[in-house]
């Protein structure tokens, strides 16, 4: 094929290209917003019939009114901030030191990917069979079986707790999940 054939042929209906006096026309120096969508700034304290003069639109008295008045992100409008008002005991380590212990959850997690990892179809997953393959090692704490992962053997799962997926998955690999207590 030559070169002059391989040219795209111009449209009948493509409007036609603008010419030297339209671009000139058309440039940054000449563009301004739309009409009415522009305000001047605000001059605070130019008098009382600015609407803004005395006080400058900040109050009478008070903390706002003074000069190099901020307000900062703990700032509660003079109440005793929350990061004043918690314990003083430091750090996250010590129970009494923030309230998170209502919240936290006492489990190890073992994931299903983990069980396809490291156990033959049809073996009899326990606690014991989890500590020997590295898995649930912190003794004294519960072992819950999550989700993560995909699981294609029939394995029987001995656990203190399931997630819904977890148990679902388990079901549909042919596998059964046991609830200890």
């Amino acid at each position: 094929m030559s070169p002059a054939a391989r040219k795209p042929t111009p449209a009948a209906d493509a409007p036609a290209a603008p010419t030297a006096t339209e671009a000139e026309a058309l440039g940054l120096h000449n563009l301004s917003p739309a009409p009415g969508s522009r305000r001047p700034r605000k001059r605070v304290g130019r008098g009382e019939g600015s609407g803004t003069g005395k006080t400058a639109g900040r109050g009478q008295k008070g903390y706002g009114s003074r000069s190099g008045a901020k307000s900062r992100a703990r700032f509660e409008g003079g109440q005793n901030p929350i990061h004043m008002r918690m314990r003083k005991l430091r750090g996250p380590h010590m129970k009494k030191s923030m309230p998170f212990e209502p919240f936290r959850t006492h489990t190890q997690p073992v994931n299903l990917r983990d069980l396809e990892r490291r156990f033959d179809a049809g073996a009899e997953v326990t606690i014991e069979a989890l500590r020997a393959a590295g898995l649930a090692t912190r003794k004294g704490i519960d072992v819950k079986v999550l989700a993560k992962g995909e699981l294609s053997k029939a394995l029987t799962v001995h656990a203190h707790g399931f997630s819904t997926a977890a148990r679902e998955r388990i079901d549909a690999a042919g596998g059964t999940c046991v609830v200890i207590d």
